[in-house]
């Protein structure tokens, strides 16, 4: 059995503005109308003798992934917590670990959530190759076939081809070589790009963990025998994880076995890294623009324009990248968004919350966005799932009122529970206990006016909380 592993770690800093550390690329829909990470989980449903994916992602990510899943109908084997981010090899050894208690000579296919593949099927033939070479003993690497000398991907160089298919034993991994060496790869020929998509029995890549970096083995072992779940999530043991040296799986294991394998194949294969790979494989227009969402472009060329909430016009432009997000607008040179993460770096260290943050946050029960802010007030739209309720709670300084704009909603104010319908309202005092719920099928749409002295999101202290999150302690809701 094919135990697909999907890897969700990641915050995909080049791709600010629309991606960012709380809501990152692979939760979002850059190539298709769906989520990167929910793309990756229809490509290997098609996969012969497969099992439903393994998801290891962050604390923070776990409910909006549930809800993408749950939204799309499709479900996962298991959602693995990392408490904390500590590279590709313990994430590979705690899924192998989950998977070793079940099958212990299953094959683990490990895939990032956030690459975009265009030949599914080319993508479904060399699974089943791997898995072929897996069941064997190899630990399987998938090459690209490289279409240009492109800098910013580690290489594979390929070894003797295997008698039995059309795998390669691996000569050397070789780190993102400068223009003139990843020419030169190409002229001579037996260079793969280096996709970060792996596959190996369980019990093998735990073999050689323990052989070449023992310490991640144990502690990501410890980690997954002293997890412990956590509503639909397993939760590794805190300590434990934290403990597993940060490394990935390229350096830990592959660059040390010698069962390496590698297979090279074509399929369309990007891992996204940048806005200018968007640029490259999106629909151009015939001046070689790609533009999304609400634009005007007016002389001008070979340019990505994205806009996700108003009007962009531009005039007399060529080799850009622009990108509208409702809070933020970034303009760059196409040539230079490798170099976006510099500009997230100095807007986190100005302090400020774009780098992280949408004007949209979710939340398990849905999200809430900033319609307006000034002093003493803040106006804020929340959207509440069927079903779903926020924690009952408190504020300390601010005072709230909510009006029902669309939905039905139950709210809790002191030992009052009522029923408020469309264009109803309630008034929350300060210091006074609520809760808000949707009892209905439908979601559920507040407007909410904040007043007080101070209106920051810390300003909540949790009674109760469905979602098993802390109580009696100020936390952001």
């Amino acid at each position: 059995m094919i135990y697909p592993v999907i890897l969700s770690g990641g915050v995909g800093s080049r791709l600010w503005p629309t991606s960012r550390a709380l809501y990152p690329k692979q939760l979002l829909p850059l190539v298709s109308e769906r989520a990167m990470l929910l793309e990756t989980v229809l490509r290997v449903a098609g996969v012969s003798d497969c099992a439903a994916p393994i998801i290891v992602s962050n604390d923070d990510q776990r409910f909006i992934i549930a809800q993408q899943m749950h939204d799309a109908e499709l479900a996962s084997l298991a959602h693995i917590l990392e408490p904390e981010g500590r590279n590709t090899a313990p994430a590979a050894a705690a899924a192998a670990g989950f998977v070793q208690t079940r099958d212990p000579q299953g094959i683990l296919l490990i895939l990032p959530a956030d690459h975009h593949i265009g030949n599914v099927e080319a993508f479904r033939r060399a699974v089943g190759e791997g898995a072929r070479l897996a069941q064997e003993g190899k630990l399987v690497t998938f090459g690209i076939v490289p279409s240009a000398p492109e800098t910013g991907y580690g290489y594979i160089k390929r070894g003797a081809a295997l008698d039995d298919g059309p795998g390669h034993a691996v000569a050397r991994f070789i780190e993102k070589p400068d223009r003139a060496t990843a020419e030169a790869y190409l002229a001579e020929g037996g260079y793969d790009w280096n996709s970060g998509i792996f596959m190996f029995r369980a019990d093998c890549l735990l073999e050689e963990m323990r052989a070449h970096c023992p310490e991640i083995a144990a502690r990501a072992g410890e980690a997954v025998v002293k997890a412990s779940h956590d509503l639909d999530f397993l939760r590794l043991d805190a300590a434990a994880f934290a403990a597993c040296p940060s490394d990935s799986i390229d350096y830990a294991v592959m660059e040390r076995t010698a069962k390496a394998a590698v297979i090279p194949v074509d399929m369309g294969w990007s891992d996204i890294g940048s806005w200018s790979a968007l640029w490259e494989i999106g629909a151009k227009d015939d001046k070689g623009n790609v533009t999304i969402g609400d634009v005007v472009a007016e002389e001008t060329r070979n340019s990505y324009i994205r806009a996700e909430a108003g009007l962009v016009a531009t005039l007399g432009v060529e080799n850009l990248v622009i990108v509208e997000t409702g809070d933020v607008l970034l303009v760059a040179s196409r040539d230079r968004v490798q170099d976006v993460k510099k500009v997230v770096a100095r807007i986190a260290g100005a302090g400020r919350s774009e780098h992280s943050a949408h004007r949209r946050v979710h939340r398990p029960w849905g999200y809430y966005e900033s319609l307006d802010a000034g002093e003493r007030h803040q106006v804020k739209h929340l959207m509440v799932h069927p079903g779903a309720a926020l924690s009952l709670q408190m504020h300390h300084q601010r005072a709230e009122h909510w009006v029902v704009v669309k939905g039905r909603a139950q709210v809790t104010v002191g030992d009052k529970v009522s029923i408020l319908e469309e264009n109803q309202s309630v008034y929350i005092p300060v210091e006074t206990k609520h809760r808000l719920e949707n009892p209905g099928s439908e979601p559920l749409s507040i407007i909410e006016v904040q007043s007080g002295a101070y209106l920051g999101e810390d300003d909540i202290v949790r009674f109760d909380d469905v979602y098993g999150r802390d109580v009696n302690k100020p936390a952001a809701e």
